[in-house]
């Protein structure tokens, strides 16, 4: 690594089991040993639904999940017991459950809130289950592992930091006051829902370190998908973790970013498209991509897409990759038919055709 020596190790016996998908045609029928590693990164419900996507094109898939929530359940167990926040773990956890009634149920559980006048109300099962685990097994990845050997996941979760970390933004007109002052807003929670306008993020500490697991997956990958998820909060805290980083832009592996359908509101109130590949680009100048995924239906201007791509090295395909009743979410079989042609059609690193 430049400057960096990655400290990087293999867990052995605990990995997620690898069963048969849940998908059907081509996918279905390909042979274990030739279906390309991939590698998701994110968090929130723009993971969950590339992850939804992704199992049903691959059984080698890998999720790698923001650590900085701090609100709802995740944030009170942060602030109780000095954990991760587990909630967008749990999230990617669930994603990854099959299509069949184990999975089904499985996924129901962890997702399960309950609803009561006292300490328990909010908490999601599924967070309960993995800090009980943390503490049982003192691993964060062991941990998870178990919890998707349980679960039946079609794929492996792990956080990007094994040190719960704070979100920090600088934004302009926070304060309505002030429209032209600059503020730190701190805390994700509050930095997904600011008023103003989000200039930069930084991480607190501002070095953290990242999981081996999370950067060896990354460099062993044939496909890095980013995004996509809120942008400041979900997409661009995983390129302000320096080894991280480093493995992104040191890979081997393809990398396509897969952008939202439409700005979200507080984040990124009036962004284009290919104002996210701008602020991507500030926060990473180094990172180079190969493919930005967007849905035709959502870019108004081509070019200055095609553009803004052209900085990173990319090209733009863009698909039919959102729900059909006008909701701002994608839907995980367009999706995954549209991750399933870019591996397809734009050249691949293993020996898995």
């Amino acid at each position: 690594m430049t400057g960096r020596t990655l400290r990087l190790r293999r867990l052995g016996g605990l990995g997620p089991s690898r069963g048969e998908s849940a998908v059907s045609g081509p996918a279905r029928r390909r042979r274990r040993g030739a279906q390309p590693k991939v590698v998701a990164l994110g968090g929130g419900m723009g993971l969950s639904a590339s992850l939804a996507a992704l199992r049903r094109i691959t059984g080698d898939l890998t999720a790698v999940v923001t650590v900085a929530d701090d609100g709802g359940s995740s944030g009170r167990l942060r602030e109780e017991l000095g954990v991760l926040p587990p909630g967008d773990l749990r999230k990617a956890l669930a994603a990854l459950c099959g299509d069949d009634e184990w999975g089904q149920t499985w996924a129901r559980v962890i997702q399960h809130r309950f609803a009561s006048q006292g300490e328990m109300h909010g908490h999601a099962v599924g967070n309960l289950l993995i800090v009980a685990l943390w503490e049982q097994l003192g691993d964060h990845v062991s941990a998870l592992d178990l919890v998707g050997r349980l679960l039946g996941a079609q794929g492996r979760v792990l956080p990007m930091s094994a040190v719960p970390l704070e979100l920090q933004a600088l934004v302009k007109g926070h304060d309505p006051a002030r429209p032209h002052d600059v503020d730190t807003v701190r805390g994700q929670a509050t930095v997904a829902l600011t008023p103003g306008e989000v200039q930069e993020v930084h991480l607190v500490p501002s070095d953290p370190p990242a999981v081996p697991e999370a950067v060896e997956a990354v460099l062993d990958a044939d496909w890095v998908v980013l995004g996509p998820g809120s942008w400041f909060s979900s997409v661009i805290p995983h390129l302000l973790v320096p080894d991280l980083l480093d493995a992104l832009t040191e890979t081997k592996a393809r990398r396509v970013l897969s952008l939202n359908l439409a700005p979200q509101p507080g984040e990124t109130d009036g962004f284009s498209p290919q104002r996210h590949l701008e602020v991507l680009a500030r926060h990473a100048p180094k990172l180079a991509l190969d493919v930005v995924l967007a849905d035709q239906a959502a870019v108004p201007d081509r070019e200055s897409l095609a553009d803004a791509a052209k900085r990173f090295g990319a090209s733009v395909e863009l698909a039919p990759v959102a729900r059909t009743d006008g909701s701002p979410k994608h839907d995980p079989e367009r999706l995954a038919a549209a991750y399933d042609r870019i591996f397809r059609m734009h050249g691949r690193i293993g020996p898995w055709r």
